[in-house]
């Protein structure tokens, strides 16, 4: 998963590069003005956020954060401050969960986990079959009604990413680092979705479009069928 961290502290910033790194995408951030361009136009599946920064107190820029973003990213704060006041105005300002210094590498590793499985539960899920698609793992290909549609590796990873988030509008950076890594460009990732929807036959009759959002990256829609296009 893509984890934007928005700290200072060398301690939190080296416990989430040992711990949370070799299983996540972490985007490290000591500025509130880089953290809040990049939020314009990437996207991020957690923040998480320390309280007291060099340039902003990390709480104004989690209420910012929350407007940009609305509901749906998980957001945990991570600083000294232990009294209930503290707690109440972190969580109504926009903070998901609240944990105290000095913080327990388990226990964050735990949360950072429970939040994520319960913000993007599809995400997580091993579910394989979405409406008349359905991907082998094993084999990894992919069928549409029965019928086999050949993909290559890159293609048959960004396919399964993107039906697993699919509703989410995902920026490029973060389609690339799901199928690639840090290996490829815009042009890459355009050619690979190009082909995506030419070989799913991506259309309302099949319940899904994909969709290019300027400036930002794609979304795959999910299309209602109405019993007549069904």
């Amino acid at each position: 998963m893509r984890i934007a961290v928005f700290d200072d502290d060398p301690g939190i910033l080296e416990m989430i590069r040992v711990h949370l790194q070799p299983e996540h995408s972490c985007h490290f951030y000591v500025h509130a003005t880089n953290l809040l361009k990049d939020f314009r136009h990437e996207t991020f599946d957690l923040l998480i956020a320390g309280w007291h920064l060099r340039d902003r107190d990390g709480i104004e820029v989690v209420q910012r954060i929350r407007e940009m973003t609305g509901q749906h990213l998980p957001i945990l704060v991570i600083t000294r401050r232990s009294e209930e006041r503290d707690v109440v105005e972190a969580l109504s300002r926009g903070a998901d969960d609240y944990m105290v210094k000095p913080v327990r590498t388990g226990e964050l590793a735990a949360r950072v986990s429970a939040l994520l499985r319960r913000s993007h539960p599809q995400a997580h899920s091993e579910q394989l079959v979405f409406g008349p698609y359905r991907f082998d793992a094993e084999q990894r290909n992919l069928t549409l009604r029965g019928e086999l549609i050949t993909l290559k590796n890159r293609e048959y990873d960004l396919a399964l990413f993107l039906f697993r988030n699919a509703g989410r509008l995902l920026s490029r950076s973060h389609l690339r680092e799901a199928a690639w890594g840090d290996f490829s460009d815009s042009r890459s990732l355009d050619t690979h979705v190009s082909h995506l929807r030419t070989k799913l036959h991506l259309s309302p009759n099949n319940g899904y479009t994909l969709d290019a959002v300027y400036g930002t990256g794609y979304r795959l829609n999910v299309i209602v069928l109405t019993h007549s296009q069904s």
